[in-house]
Order: structure tokens, then C-alpha cells, then sequence
């Protein structure tokens, strides 16, 4: 089996809390996680004027790839223009923008803003030819208005942990974008969402952890960890009723077609693992 996990943020797991096996720290975690056959790892940007901590942890591991973006509800050290998202993305181990969108939950007073900083990831990224990271929460229409002529441009990406119903994948979808789930699908009061998950095309599907957020059946209560995408990747192959190797590469296959700088940059170390 080999799997991607297509949105974590490595930057903040709490090692000293985290022991996998007899190794411990980032290093322990991403072992542990290619021993369940997680052979990528797509960690996940929240703050532009943070990116080189994220280089530097990453550094020493050929599987992961990072984003630039800046999540909707954080707020920078200074404000990011487009131009700045176009120089700093433009960098060759940037292999999306984003993690960026529209969160109405929690931030429903900072509207005009947060549109406003997804329009410009939305604009970088075309001018980069690279991908968008999208957080949606409590924004469906306004989410899907900023995205519309985006994609009508020809921008590709991916909503991530993915919460809405079945209307709004088949809208996202029919614009070109992926959807991705996370744990929250093993959630005994994610009916609704499962039902979306057996129905997405396949070929437009990708799984995550979102960790250290959101740990899926049979580890909630414990810090998520990428490896546990493993045990989103065969929840979904069972509600689908197919081979959990067959989504694995699958899945797969999605991340690196929408993702084809992280294929370079993993070039030389993918491969199947047990």
C-alpha cells in the first residue's frame, strides 16, 4: 500500500508528546507513518512570513513537500500582498498555495477581509500555475463565487478536510477541483459526510489527516498523526465497498496529478511500501 497524506501540519505536533515505536520526535512520526505505507506528506503553510521554520524541518526528509499560504483565520505579522504570494510561491519547493479560503465559523466579523486574501492566493496561483489549498467553513457561497472564475481560468485544487454535502462536491467537482477527507468521515455524527464519500469520483478523491487535528476512529483522543491517513484511506474503501490497496493507489495517483511538483520533488524516493 502506498499512500499520500495530502494535508498535515508537521510544524505542530507536539513531539515531545508523540512517541512512535522506540523513536521519537518529527523523525519517529514519518517513520512510523511510511511503516503504515505512507510514502508523501503535503505539510501545509498557515503563515507566509513562517515558511523557512517549515523549510527547516522538512529539510532532511525527501517525502515532504510544503505549501505558502496564509489560513483564513490567521492573521500575519504584516499584511501579504499578491506580489509577495508570486515571489515567495514562484520558490521550486513550493508546490501549492494556500492553506487559504473563507471561515464564517469563527470569523464571520473578518468577511470582506478573508475574501479578500483568498482572492489574492487565487490570483497568485494562476499566475504560478499552481494549485490552491481551499478551507471552507460556514462560506459556501461565497466560496464557490471566488472559485468559479478561477477554475473558468483554468486554476486547479483541492477543498481539504471536506464538510459540505453532496451538491457542493458535485459544484467543486464540476469545476475541476478535488475533494479531500479527513478523519472526520470515521466520526459517529458524520453520517451526511459519509454518504458524500461514497459518491465522489474516485478519480477526484484525496485523503488527509489535518493533523494534529482531528484523529479518526479508532484513535480520537490522541494528537493525529500522518500515519493515521491510513486508517481514513481504508474507512472510506470500506464504505465504498472496494480494495483498500486499489484506493491507496488511487488516491495516489489524484495527489500527484494535481500536486506534479511534489511527483518531481519525490522522484527519487517513491515507491510501494507494506
Amino acid at each position: 500500500m502506498w499512500l499520500v497524506d495530502s494535508h498535515c501540519h508537521l510544524d505542530m505536533l507536539k513531539l515531545s508528546a508523540t512517541r512512535s515505536g522506540e523513536a521519537t520526535g518529527l523523525s519517529g512520526v514519518l517513520d512510523t507513518a511510511r511503516q503504515r505505507g505512507v510514502g508523501h506528506f503535503l505539510c501545509i503553510n498557515v503563515n507566509p512570513w513562517q515558511i523557512s521554520h517549515l523549510r527547516d524541518i522538512s529539510k532532511p526528509f525527501d517525502d515532504v513537500s510544503l505549501t505558502l499560504g496564509l489560513h483564513p483565520l490567521h492573521e500575519p505579522e504584516q499584511p501579504v500582498s499578491t506580489e509577495q504570494l508570486i515571489e515567495w510561491g514562484a520558490a521550486a519547493d513550493i508546490v501549492a498555495l494556500g492553506e487559504t479560503g473563507l471561515d464564517y465559523y469563527y470569523g464571520a466579523e473578518q468577511q470582506a477581509l478573508q475574501k479578500d486574501y483568498f482572492q489574492r492566493h487565487l490570483d497568485a496561483a494562476l499566475v504560478l500555475n499552481k494549485p490552491v489549498v481551499v478551507h471552507t467553513r460556514d462560506a459556501r457561497e461565497d466560496t464557490l463565487a471566488l472559485l468559479k472564475p478561477f477554475c473558468e481560468k483554468g486554476g486547479q485544487g483541492v477543498i481539504h478536510c471536506f464538510t459540505e454535502d453532496l451538491d457542493f462536491a458535485r459544484q467543486v467537482i464540476g469545476m475541476g477541483l478535488y475533494v479531500s477527507f479527513s478523519g472526520i468521515v470515521t466520526f459517529h455524527s458524520a453520517d451526511a459526510l459519509r454518504e458524500v464519500a461514497a459518491l465522489v469520483p474516485l478519480d477526484r478523491l484525496l485523503v488527509e489527516t489535518d493533523s494534529p487535528y482531528l484523529a479518526p476512529v479508532p484513535h480520537r483522543g490522541k494528537q493525529n498523526e500522518p500515519g493515521y491517513v491510513r486508517d481514513v484511506a481504508e474507512f472510506i474503501a470500506k464504505l465504498r465497498g472496494i480494495d483498500a490497496e486499489f484506493l491507496a493507489q488511487q488516491t495516489t495517483e489524484n495527489f500527484f496529478r494535481l500536486f506534479p511538483l511534489a511527483l518531481r520533488q519525490s522522484a527519487a524516493t517513491s515507491r510501494p511500501l507494506a
